[in-house]
């Protein structure tokens, strides 16, 4: 990316720049606003590729899965590179189009992937089966090498999660357990809900422990309440030197603290 910004001007690259890290920031916990700042990327830089693509993540991050197409297909032309491809096929997915996902699945490009895109690209062929209503075939697919290796990869917590989610819509109860387990096991980052499936599973409530302390709480108060009614009332005591505490600030020490509140503005187009 930092290559591709520096055929631009200095101080347009800088704001394009700006806007990408804070698509970058946002986009998992804020998708709306990542969206925000990717649009004035692309107003600013639609030429380059980065900008692009960064724009297709945050339209399919928020769902404007035919937005994000044409930014992935657009990101793909001026690069030549396949790394898009599955995400592309999700895109079709997502736009009700399940059959173009599973044509996609067995293009060519599929082989130029490397191993995470094709864990990706069997995520999503057997994501489409499903739409599709085929459940077995959506099993088969997912049954592979990577699922049945016992090494732990970054997808690998994803792909047994699928495969156990794809057997619990089949019926197979017993096994699903048993990979839901396995995907509880190797996800280490919380990558998936396996465990609340699994608790599901075996008919675990799970008591919200904040609830418990707020229902505490209340408690408290009312009993404070009933006390406070039974003591005689006390008028402050105006001697009290309390309420006459002089706080110095120094001023001038404060002129020296450089708060930067750019980030906090939200999106602005500095064009």
């Amino acid at each position: 990316m930092h290559q591709e910004l520096m055929s631009l001007p200095k101080t347009l690259a800088e704001d394009v720049a700006q806007n990408l890290v804070m698509v970058a920031r946002l986009i998992d916990e804020e998708p709306e606003q990542a969206y925000a700042y990717s649009r004035i990327a692309l107003r600013l830089a639609s030429r380059v590729a980065a900008v692009r693509e960064a724009a297709g993540f945050a339209a399919y991050a928020t769902q404007k899965y035919s937005e994000a197409l044409a930014e992935f297909r657009a990101a793909r032309r001026m690069t030549g590179h396949v790394e898009l491809w599955p995400v592309m096929a999700d895109c079709e997915r997502g736009m009700g189009r399940p059959e173009r996902a599973l044509e996609m699945a067995g293009a060519p490009e599929v082989q130029k992937l490397d191993k995470a895109g094709q864990v990706e690209m069997r995520l999503v062929a057997a994501g489409a089966r499903r739409d599709l209503g085929q459940l077995d075939a959506a099993i088969v697919t997912l049954q592979s090498p990577e699922l049945a290796s016992n090494s732990v990869q970054p997808w690998t917590p994803r792909l047994r999660y699928a495969y156990a989610d794809a057997l619990l819509a089949a019926g197979r109860e017993d096994e699903a357990r048993e990979w839901f387990a396995k995907a509880l096991e190797s996800d280490k980052d919380g990558a998936t809900d396996a465990s609340d499936r699994l608790a599901e599973m075996d008919g675990v409530d799970f008591v919200d422990a904040l609830d418990e302390d707020g229902d505490d709480a209340d408690i408290a108060d009312e009993r404070e309440a009933e006390y406070a009614a039974d003591e005689p009332d006390s008028a402050p005591d105006e001697d009290d030197d309390r309420a006459d505490v002089d706080v110095d600030v120094d001023v001038e020490a404060a002129d020296d603290v450089v708060v930067d509140v750019e980030d906090d503005k939200g999106p602005a187009d500095k064009a």
